[in-house]
């Protein structure tokens, strides 16, 4: 499972929430999406644990916290919707 932590400070870094989910367990991958465009952060985060037990923990606990100013968004992740040129494909068999 991946969790989602969105509403970030732009100025979080991989650093700084390894160590905030650390407090849970093993953090296996940090990921902080950028924008092509600027480079800069996008807000949000995907973070993944060895054990799911860790996860659904540190969901609990951070989900509405506050950190670094800012009120966390903390859950699992979605998937991913098909990409636009699939969902148009699908459209134009319909």
């Amino acid at each position: 499972m991946t969790i989602y932590v969105g509403n970030l400070s732009y100025r979080a870094t991989e650093a700084d929430l390894r160590a905030v989910f650390t407090d849970y367990g093993e953090v296996k991958r940090v990921v902080l999406p950028t924008d092509r465009e600027t480079g800069r952060l996008r807000g949000f985060a995907f973070v993944d644990m060895t054990e799911d037990a860790q996860e659904d923990a540190a969901i609990t606990e951070l989900d509405g916290a506050e950190w670094m100013g800012r009120q966390l968004r903390v859950n699992k992740a979605k998937p991913r919707e098909d990409n636009r040129r699939d969902s148009w494909a699908k459209k134009q068999e319909i």
